[in-house]
């Protein structure tokens, strides 16, 4: 069995069997996304359908399985992690990566970088020096994503690679909110700078991966179309 065997109606975290479900989205944030209403449906899943037992939603469900396959492992996060585990590298997670900062933590050679301390546009890690780099839903909230996951490249070994999502529709094109008027995630009430939208990504999100100097790009799929990762290959 390859991570991407794994069931779909099992947490790739923890493996536990059960889901549960809240809608998640608000009225303004549906207005200024222009979203239809299938595509409220499913980012509804994406973001509010989640494991019963570890609470990891479909969107950091895909984020694990691209991890674990990444890795070259098996099954569920949970045994990637183990000491002498697939994942037991040298890895970069860039401000807590959905929910999974509690397993990734565990890793001996985990490193974690939080804006504002760190910059995902200038990281302070010399060349080569980490074998995977995570996050998760940071790129659209970057007002240069492609300098972004330039620096992800940078800091990756050969042959390593960065896992990561981002909200995207797949029935569009990315277009970026400039000129148009301001859009939190997080919350109705949220006006947080950290949370404004600068990208909406759509249907051409590979391209970026290339645009950076990635060699490789792999898109993992989790309850498609709700949750969907991108492994970047160096």
């Amino acid at each position: 069995m390859t991570g991407t065997d794994l069931p779909d109606d099992r947490c790739h975290v923890c493996g536990h069997l059960r889901f549960l479900h809240d809608d998640v989205l608000w009225p303004e944030l549906i207005e200024a996304w222009q979203l239809a209403p299938a595509e409220v449906a499913y980012v509804n899943v994406q973001q509010g359908t989640r494991c019963e037992q570890c609470g990891a939603n479909v969107r950091t469900q895909a984020l694990a399985r691209a991890l674990v396959q990444a890795a070259g492992g098996s099954g569920p996060l949970e045994l990637s992690v183990q000491p002498d585990g697939p994942l037991d590298r040298r890895v970069l997670e860039i401000n807590e990566a959905g929910t999974l900062n509690p397993w990734l933590s565990r890793l001996r050679q985990h490193v974690l970088a939080r804006y504002p301390a760190c910059d995902i546009t200038q990281l302070p890690y010399p060349e080569g020096a980490f074998d995977l780099v995570v996050h998760s839903d940071t790129l659209e909230h970057v007002d240069d994503p492609h300098k972004a996951l330039c620096e992800c490249r940078r800091v990756l070994a050969p042959g390593g690679a960065c896992v990561f999502t981002v909200p995207v529709i797949v029935g569009r094109m990315t277009r970026h909110r400039r000129g148009l008027p301001p859009s939190y995630h997080g919350h109705a009430d949220c006006r947080e700078p950290d949370f404004l939208v600068h990208s909406e990504f759509g249907a051409d999100v590979w391209t970026g991966v290339f645009d950076a100097g990635f060699e490789r790009c792999e898109l993992v799929p989790f309850r498609y179309p709700s949750g969907l990762a991108i492994i970047a290959w160096r």
